[in-house]
């Protein structure tokens, strides 16, 4: 009797072993062999396969047996979804057909961007990004916010300092409910810009309860960044609640000196809020500068209406000297500068002098990493003036960054709720060397200095901030995982190479350590070379 069981049981595993053996062979155009597989969710890594056919992606156990047109061998390499960045400025770089292969991201393992995120386009400008992008094609993904700012100026035209009527409100609910239905991600604004700066918070709440009911989020540049940072995030927390929709604090940072340590404060309120049951969430970029191509010079000129009197308005390269040695035209920068026109928008009253950090000079380069306010005290000079006379003195661009703390960079930077984003702009390594190396480093930035370097964050918690949390929060469902039958955006780096190459000197330096990246199935970028293909697509709300 025992040994007819063990007969049997015997012959039952052969047969098994049989059934095994005979998996039938699954057919592919790609795969992807041999790599530690990040699902994008926050698990840990499993070694295997990933086979692609018509553009999707599938998960290959090691007893598969498979047949494809090309195999790549990602041994030692990490396999995972394509990054997702949700603040974005690179759409409209992206629809000049020579600029479109979005190069300066697809090198940094980014799969899928989202545009308007300061809350810029209006729903003229969603329609054409959503049927210019198809036309000429793109390297990454796109896809982008219905625009505060864009609604109101279509809705109000230039008398943008007051409330808007019931009429002007109707309009800006019109066009979002327009932009909902045509995919759009969600309601975002810039209330730090004009004509954002110049809304209220009710006209907010209101407008985002047209998106809430669409299922979209509300994505904020907050209202004021440096002189009230906790309220101005506490106004997105306020917006969220009483629209009853998922909101995220753009960009966040503690900039200048008045802000350093209070990210604590916020940590505390967030999670809180959270723990209360409110969809919360925030983005970062993984540098101690904000501010994008901002140079001595750019704070100074003032933006705004045109039309007023002031030569440089009119010719913003013509040569500063005559209208800051005059005390007259001197006064009149001043004014603008520190005020706006019309008392609209001014990089310094925005950010202000004690926020302003030199990041980067050929003839001060023992002013690198002094904050405006502090080189003005130390020469006893009026902050205006030692501006001017900085700009007078040089021969080369003076870069200057609204300056954040380290510690507090990273306290955010740890913080589960909070996900990875770029704000940053299309650029070639050709291009001119003013700007801000989060358009080129971001990505790789964390994952070389942040995790393989410092151990902050472990690696798929670093991957999760990049692919599963923005991709779900903002409704690109089928984006951001390693998962059967979704499109196969898909990035391969080396753990070991990856790193951004980017400073605030030399901006435009591409990262290194991204091999392969695949979008909707095509390499884009392979064995470290970009390809001619541009399968991205205009990807809307799921």
């Amino acid at each position: 009797m025992n040994q007819t069981i063990s007969t049997n049981f015997w012959a039952g595993i052969a047969l098994l072993l049989l059934l095994v053996s005979c998996k039938p062979t699954a057919s592919f155009s790609i795969v992807i062999r041999d790599g530690q597989i990040y699902d994008g969710l926050g698990n840990a890594p499993k070694k295997g396969h990933i086979g692609i056919k018509e553009g999707k992606m599938f998960v290959l156990d090691n007893n598969q047996k498979f047949q494809a047109e090309e195999i790549i061998d990602a041994n030692g390499l990490v396999i995972a979804p394509g990054f997702v960045d949700v603040h974005s400025h690179t759409p409209e770089g992206i629809i000049n057909p020579e600029r479109n292969s979005n190069e300066c991201f697809i090198r940094q393992g980014v799969t899928t961007v989202v545009g308007s995120p300061d809350g810029y386009w209006s729903l003229d400008d969603f329609k054409m990004f959503q049927d210019t992008i198809p036309k000429i094609g793109s390297g990454t993904n796109v896809a982008g916010y219905i625009g505060h700012n864009g609604v109101r100026k279509a809705a109000m035209g230039s008398d943008q300092q007051r409330k808007p009527t019931t009429e002007e409100l109707d309009k800006m609910k019109a066009d979002i409910e327009e932009a909902m239905k045509l995919g759009a991600l969600g309601l975002s604004t810039g209330l730090m810009y004009p004509p954002g700066m110049f809304s209220e918070t009710e006209e907010i709440i209101a407008l985002s309860k047209v998106a809430a009911r669409y299922n979209g989020i509300y994505d904020s540049h907050v209202r004021n960044p440096v002189h009230h940072w906790l309220a101005s995030n506490m106004e997105v927390i306020d917006i969220a609640e009483k629209a009853n929709i998922p909101a995220k604090m753009g960009h966040i940072k503690a900039v200048g000196l008045q802000n350093k340590g209070k990210t604590k404060e916020l940590i505390a309120y967030v999670d809180q809020k959270r723990a209360d049951g409110l969809v919360l969430v925030s983005d970062q970029y993984p540098y101690d500068g904000a501010g994008g191509q901002l140079t001595l010079r750019s704070i100074i000129i003032p933006t705004g209406n045109p039309s007023v009197n002031f030569p440089l308005l009119q010719n913003p390269m013509a040569d500063m000297s005559p209208h800051l040695t005059s005390e007259i035209a001197r006064k009149q920068a001043k004014k603008f500068t520190e005020n706006g026109i019309n008392n609209g928008f001014s990089w310094v009253k925005a950010i202000g002098y004690d926020g302003f950090r030199i990041v980067d000079s050929y003839d001060y380069p023992d002013l690198v990493g002094q904050y405006i306010s502090e080189i003005a005290l130390d020469q006893q000079m009026d902050p205006f003036d030692l501006i001017a006379q900085l700009i007078l003195d040089a021969t080369q661009p003076v870069q200057v960054k609204g300056g954040v703390a380290e510690e507090d960079l990273r306290a955010l930077l740890i913080q589960p709720w909070n996900m990875i984003a770029s704000d940053g702009f299309l650029v070639t390594e050709d291009d001119p060397k003013i700007g801000h190396p989060r358009s080129t480093g971001t990505f790789p930035r964390v994952l070389g200095k942040y995790v393989r370097d410092e151990g902050l964050l472990t690696m798929e918690e670093a991957i999760r901030k990049m692919t599963s949390l923005p991709a779900d929060f903002v409704g690109l469902l089928s984006r951001g995982k390693i998962e059967d039958g979704l499109p196969a955006d898909i990035v391969v780096f080396d753990p070991e190479r990856i790193i951004d190459r980017s400073t605030y000197s030399e901006p435009n330096r591409f990262s290194t350590g991204v091999i392969h990246v695949l979008v909707n199935g095509q390499f884009v970028l392979k064995d470290e070379q970009m390809t001619a293909e541009r399968p991205g697509r205009f990807l809307v709300r799921e």
